[in-house]
């Protein structure tokens, strides 16, 4: 897998083949492709979707050990209210939310805008919120081998807001914690920080 790049280049042979897909899905709905304002939204929407799914492409790993720093710091590090956008598995609709992530340092720490560069890798696929988190957890643990991990996503599904159940004020909370943060006392500190204004 490629490292992290910003995702601007399309293949061509790839983008036709996903606006002929969307070319019949709007036809297949009703609508007339030939109207005006349908004219360029196959290709809108192909692009979209390779842009929305470029996480495969790219090793969250190799992002990490790009900017990996040997340090003597002990104490918690933590990167709060980190914007995510992903597409829900289920009906390819949008999910979205903030990441509170922190990790304590064993001998090294990244460079903190890679924390939130590896969450759209992961956000960037087909995803379930559950393994999302997991996802994330499981690469900062690996790859950083730190005393401790830990991960909070909170989103609200438009799968659940706009179809089904239609609740749109409703929100779902995630988690998990590798090492130091098992213990009650670390991840109550973390939570405390990642909920208090400390601006």
């Amino acid at each position: 897998m490629a490292p992290y790049r910003t995702f601007e280049e399309y293949n061509i042979e790839t983008t036709e083949e996903i606006k002929d897909k969307y070319r019949d899905v709007i036809t297949e709905i009703g609508e007339d492709v030939k109207r005006e304002g349908l004219l360029k939204t196959p290709e809108r929407a192909a692009k979209a979707m390779q842009f929305l799914t470029s996480g495969y492409d790219i090793d969250p790993a190799e992002i990490l050990k790009g900017a990996m720093f040997a340090e003597d710091y002990n104490d918690m590090v933590i990167i709060k209210d980190i914007e995510l956008y992903s597409l829900c598995e289920h009906h390819m609709l949008p999910f979205f939310g903030k990441a509170h992530i922190a990790y304590i340092p064993n001998g090294h720490i990244v460079g903190l805008s890679k924390i939130p560069r590896i969450v759209d890798v992961f956000a960037r696929r087909l995803q379930v919120q559950e393994r999302l988190t997991h996802d994330i957890l499981e690469c900062i643990d690996d790859t950083l081998k730190p005393k401790g991990v830990a991960v909070v996503i909170e989103a609200s599904h438009m799968c659940m807001m706009m179809r089904g159940v239609q609740k749109q004020n409703s929100s779902t909370t995630t988690s998990g914690f590798r090492g130091q943060f098992e213990k009650t006392e670390t991840r109550a500190e973390f939570m405390t920080l990642i909920t208090s204004n400390l601006h």
